[in-house]
């Protein structure tokens, strides 16, 4: 690639953008670096890396508990960036905005504090075979401890759910409907807002894995109607921190998931009071540098504006494709259609170990994801131990692809000869 030579897909130069990445500057084994893995962490730009050393260097101290004024601008960033969360989802309300760890604790904390609450024998439960582990194991959990069933809406040839299911399978015995809005293999976009509308029909809860969406398109949980929506920082550009979304009514309803410090307004010997909202489910010290850096993640993806950050990796998507399909007897999981999918593209080369895949991806400077991508049942579904994935993100460019493309013709020519 060449930054003398701008590429620039609706609207994003990626040459520029590119520039803003120390880690893309190297090379590895002596090649460009080229960074396809996105769906399992992103790359964070200067302006994130420079917020998370400020605050070591600057106002270092814990938050909400001290009086001095570091504690002051320490509290004042981190429950700033909450707000610049809420802004960007269009919460209602900062107080519908919790940290966690990651999107599974966001996930585990709904099925904890309003599962065992409100799931009860005989009721069902209704996921996809989309869902990575995070979005099915708490559902499993909570099932078996509450003799509840477990459903799961299936794909159709194309790697799209099965609509007819989704009014079908979603009943009046339906409590809870946990689903993606984009599949971390197939990249599989999903018609979520029927899903919830569907839920609602039936007076049930919906529970929303935007870990691969958030980051990727314009998401308001308003017009979703969502009551409860799980993301992850570090797949935004930002450091390793959760947030769970959820309706205020909803998680005032809920109790604590986590008990501790922060979480409680008074205790004493014998019982104790809860905290307001969102606080009721941070207990402890949280993280402090990782939520203030989300305010600098946020800021540079608005830059670029979240429709322009999808129309760009569904361009990538769709020149991947193209490109792909050409090289002989590669199978890629998930619709051929750009229009349906993420920038997320899963594929198999038939006799070659993923991992193999991986290891000449590795020799090139490219880095892919090799493995089951803790999606075990749709892998299952497709007939597939594992597959290899590439990921795309705004700092990509269609070079990338061709290089991609290269090396995998090189992969059928090594394991053919």
């Amino acid at each position: 690639m060449s930054a003398t030579n701008p590429i620039k897909t609706k609207g994003l130069n990626v040459a520029a953008i590119r520039e803003d990445f120390p880690i893309l500057q190297q090379t590895v084994n002596g090649k460009p670096l080229i960074y396809l893995d996105s769906a399992a962490t992103t790359q964070k730009p200067e302006a994130v890396i420079q917020a998370m050393d400020e605050y070591y260097h600057k106002y270092n101290a814990i938050v909400h508990r001290g009086v001095y004024a570091l504690a002051e601008e320490a509290t004042a960033r981190y429950e700033g960036a909450r707000k610049k969360i809420q802004k960007f989802i269009n919460a209602k309300s900062y107080r519908e905005i919790v940290y966690t760890r990651n999107t599974t604790e966001s996930i585990n904390l709904v099925a904890y504090a309003w599962g065992r609450k409100n799931i009860h024998a005989g009721d069902e439960i209704v996921t996809t075979l989309l869902e990575h582990h995070s979005n099915i194991v708490p559902w499993q959990l909570l099932a078996k401890e509450k003799g509840a069933a477990l459903k799961f809406i299936d794909v159709d040839e194309n790697g799209l759910l099965r609509g007819e299911q989704i009014e079908t399978l979603v009943t009046e015995k339906t409590k809870l409907v946990a689903a993606t809005m984009a599949s971390n293999v197939t990249g599989t976009l999903t018609p979520i807002k029927q899903i919830i509308e569907r839920a609602h029909a039936v007076g049930a809860v919906c529970v929303v894995d935007a870990a691969q969406s958030v980051p990727h398109m314009p998401v308001d949980v308003q017009s979703l109607d969502a009551d409860f929506l799980a993301f992850s920082g570090h797949k935004m550009l930002g450091p390793f921190v959760g947030i769970l979304y959820g309706k205020r009514a909803l998680l005032e309803a809920m109790d604590p998931f986590l008990g501790g410090g922060d979480m409680i307004r008074e205790v004493f010997m014998d019982h104790s009071t809860w905290n307001e909202l969102p606080w009721k489910f941070e207990a402890g010290t949280p993280a402090i540098m990782e939520g203030i850096a989300m305010s600098a993640a946020i800021d540079y993806l608005n830059a670029l504006g979240m429709d322009h950050v999808r129309a760009h990796e569904r361009d990538l998507a769709a020149y991947a494709l193209d490109k792909m399909r050409d090289v002989e007897g590669v199978r890629i999981v998930g619709p051929l259609d750009a229009d349906q999918r993420g920038g997320v593209i899963a594929f198999a080369v038939p006799e070659v170990h993923p991992h193999d895949v991986a290891q000449i991806f590795d020799r090139e400077g490219i880095c892919v994801r090799a493995g089951h991508h803790c999606a075990m049942p749709l892998h299952e579904h497709y007939g597939l131990a594992a597959t290899t994935r590439a990921s795309f993100y705004v700092y990509n460019a269609p070079e990338e692809i061709d290089k991609l493309v290269e090396t995998l013709a090189k992969v059928r020519q090594i394991f053919r000869g």
